[in-house]
């Protein structure tokens, strides 16, 4: 199943919901960063909910960063997605390895961490992008993401996200949902989405039984008339280029230039989010520093 985010609203105007089905961008984050099965899991949840979450935005080119600090040993995971739903990602120790949970599953908090901070970034356009912050629940992803929208956004949310990691260390499933409550939404409508986030179980196993993201939202909206807003397919992509790590180098300035230069003869720069690596010989490098 191709990657893709459907999104939903009820009837009566008092649900909106976003489902993804991910195997594919988790996978290949997975493959670049080389991840071990408890960071492959951290990163493919933030990335998902990083992908739902930019798609909610209205401008082309908005974006919008989800960074968990969390203290623990995979250190900052960092997610970048676009209007488009299209996401890049990284974390910052992907060979981490620790026991299972008391649960036995993979310990996606433990290695996360509980002592720090979600931050979310959204670039509307505005001359300023709105920042908002929030403390870590548990790690989990899902858990910290229901708690930032409550807190910092006021929307009432049901945020589900999973990674089923396969004996071969890749992705076998992935996938989740964002429920959230409109303004207006009373008890009664609260009751029914609760009786169907109850209902639906696990997503890792809903989407290693081959279940679509709109079956899924249906399955949890069952006691609501659903309106298909759109289906969009997703990926994971970076739009890193020799362009933008040219006005990253010269934002460094002239003298921190003309420094590498004269020490190092030139420098080579490995996009954090793809690995892709940009060489810059001596030449370049005060061409560069020309332009300052």
């Amino acid at each position: 199943m191709a990657d893709e985010i459907v999104r939903v609203i009820t009837s009566d105007g008092a649900v909106m919901a976003s489902a993804i089905t991910g195997r594919e961008m988790v996978e290949q984050a997975r493959q670049i960063h080389n991840t071990t099965p408890v960071a492959t899991a951290a990163l493919g949840r933030a990335l998902m909910g990083a992908s739902m979450m930019g798609n909610q935005l209205k401008g082309e080119d908005n974006s919008v960063t989800v960074q968990f600090k969390g203290g623990g040993p995979l250190g900052n995971i960092t997610c970048v997605a676009e209007a488009s739903g299209d996401v890049r990602g990284y974390v910052q120790n992907p060979k981490v390895m620790l026991p299972l949970n008391d649960l036995q599953k993979l310990d996606v908090g433990g290695a996360v961490g509980r002592d720090g901070t979600l931050t979310v970034i959204k670039d509307l356009g505005m001359r300023e992008p709105y920042v908002g912050q929030v403390p870590l629940v548990s790690g989990e992803i899902a858990e910290d993401l229901t708690a930032y929208f409550a807190t910092s956004e006021q929307f009432p949310t049901a945020c589900a996200l999973g990674v089923l990691v396969d004996t071969d260390l890749s992705v076998k499933a992935a996938g989740g949902y964002l429920i959230q409550l409109l303004p207006g939404a009373d008890d009664a409508v609260i009751d029914k989405v609760e009786r169907g986030v109850r209902k639906s179980g696990y997503v890792t196993e809903q989407f290693a039984g081959g279940v679509t993201p709109l079956a899924l939202v249906q399955e949890i909206l069952s006691e609501f008339e659903v309106e298909v807003l759109e289906t969009i397919p997703v990926a994971y992509r970076c739009d890193c280029s020799r362009e933008r790590v040219s006005r990253a180098l010269i934002s460094l300035g002239k003298q921190e230039l003309e420094d590498i230069v004269r020490e190092q003869g030139g420098c080579t720069l490995s996009c954090q989010f793809c690995g892709k690596e940009y060489a810059f010989s001596g030449a370049e490098l005060r061409q560069l520093a020309g332009q300052l």
